[in-house]
Parts: structure tokens; sequence; C-alpha cells
């Protein structure tokens, strides 16, 4: 654990020494700031994702992290399931991220609990909740800013 903890800061000190804006945060700095992400998490998201992280793709790191379902079609049958060809260590970072979201911030209890009123399994609303929390590290990752738990969700500014 110390070990990644020093992997961890001389990835953040090894960003602040290229030349950038004086405001430029670096991604772990951002990543760490969201609700869940510990420094297991962090490891697992800047190796398993890391091009997608550096491209600030959300859709290719929700694929990446197996959040995303998949759609089977043969004939006039139509299946959804989970993907199963993701990196493991990856999916299982974004699932531990979102269920100690779910614990700790207010809009992805909520995102949660309304999956399972829907019906869904704890599972499928985890891959949810980390959706929306894969979506959010990404406009954090392109703006440079840190998580604010005061922010209200666009959804709900409507």
């Amino acid at each position: 654990m110390k070990q990644l903890e020093r992997l961890c800061s001389a990835v953040a000190d090894l960003a602040s020494v290229e030349p950038a804006a004086p405001d430029t945060r670096c991604d772990p700095d951002i990543l760490r700031s969201l609700p869940g992400v510990g420094l297991i998490v962090l490891a697992a998201l800047l190796s398993e994702g890391r091009d997608a992280i550096r491209r600030r793709d959300a859709a290719a790191l929700r694929a990446l992290s197996g959040v995303v379902p998949v759609t089977r079609r043969s004939g006039k049958q139509s299946t959804v399931v989970m993907r199963q060809s993701c990196p493991h260590r990856l999916r299982t970072a974004v699932y531990h991220w979102a269920r100690v979201a779910v614990m700790h911030d207010f809009h992805s209890r909520n995102r949660y609990s309304a999956m399972r009123r829907r019906g869904h399994s704890h599972a499928r609303a985890l891959r949810s909740v980390g959706s929306r929390l894969i979506g959010v590290a990404c406009a954090m990752l392109q703006t440079g800013e840190l998580f604010d738990k005061d922010r209200v969700p666009q959804v709900q500014l409507e």
C-alpha cells in the first residue's frame, strides 16, 4: 500500500514538472477528489484506462470498465447483457468505486435508489452509478476542476 501511494504521488509530481498553466491540476489529483476513489481504484484507472483517460474519452472508458451493456440480437430476439470482454481489474475497481460512492455521495445514492426502485439488480444499479461517475470524471478532467459535492447535476437543473 505504501508503494502504491509512492507511485501515485510520483505520477502527480511528474505531471507538475511538465510546463502547463499555473492553475492546471494533474489527473491523479482530479480523480482522487471523486467520492469512492482510493489508492487501488486510482491505480487501476491510471494503469488499465490510461489511454481513455488521456483522451478524456468517457465512452471508451465506460466500455473498458464494463459498465456499458451489450445488446445481442439474433433474428427476432434481442438480449441486453453485461459486457464480459474488459479488463477484470478495471471492472472490479469501477464496481468498488461505485459501491463506495453510493455510501458517501448523495447524487450517487439517489441514482442507485432509482435504479433499484425500477427493479434492477444491485450489480446493474452499481454499473449505472459507475457509468455516471466515469462521465463526471471525464468532464472534470476536461475542465481541470476538482469534485464539488454541492454542485447540482445538470439533469436536475431542468
